[in-house]
């Protein structure tokens, strides 16, 4: 008896959404959020009165990661590591692309994985955080923002791609490269 009502309790929590945690090798916080792509954030963050965050990312190298990759040049360094074509390699894509890798149910209809290096990179994937009425929520601190998936980048989140692994390497140093791509809201 003891073991269905447990069994109970669980399936109830499940359904509200609650993941439980067995073990500390528990799912990325965010694994419950899904890929919504750059457009939708674009849709508030594009004007100059928050900080016109888009237009910043928009002139950024992370923009143009995906295309990058169809440049004689990425293909040369491509084909000189035995990659025939580097938007279709995996070992290209997992830094160029967002949320490559991640399971076709993680994406919303919106997301279109060809713009490169998105928001949802650095600072989750948005499906639970991207309505206005969720941001203000953030914003006025009645919200927690990694409870809707929102996360502010670190220097781990960029070293995952800014590392010995990439024929482009070079020494990375947060601090001075994350105020090169600095984006933040207008009154914070």
């Amino acid at each position: 008896m003891k073991r269905i009502i447990a069994l109970l309790v669980a399936a109830f929590i499940f359904m509200l959404g609650v993941s439980l945690t067995f073990a500390q090798s528990a799912a990325p916080a965010d694994s419950a959020h899904k890929y919504i792509g750059v457009n939708k954030c674009k849709m508030c963050h594009a004007t100059e009165k928050i900080g016109a965050q888009y237009k910043i990312w928009e002139a950024s190298k992370h923009a143009h990661a995906y295309a990058d990759l169809a440049s004689d040049t990425a293909k040369a360094v491509a084909k000189a590591r035995g990659i025939d074509d580097p938007q279709k390699s995996p070992k290209c894509l997992k830094c160029h692309e967002t949320g490559y890798g991640e399971p076709a149910g993680m994406f919303e209809a919106s997301f279109d994985p060809t713009l490169g290096v998105q928001c949802e990179t650095c600072h989750g994937a948005g499906s639970d955080y991207w309505k206005m009425a969720t941001m203000k929520g953030i914003h006025a601190k009645t919200i927690d923002p990694a409870s809707v998936g929102l996360l502010l980048p670190t220097e781990q989140v960029c070293v995952k791609c800014h590392n010995q692994e990439s024929p482009f390497y070079h020494p990375f140093d947060f601090k001075t490269y994350s105020a090169k791509i600095a984006h933040p809201l207008k009154g914070e």
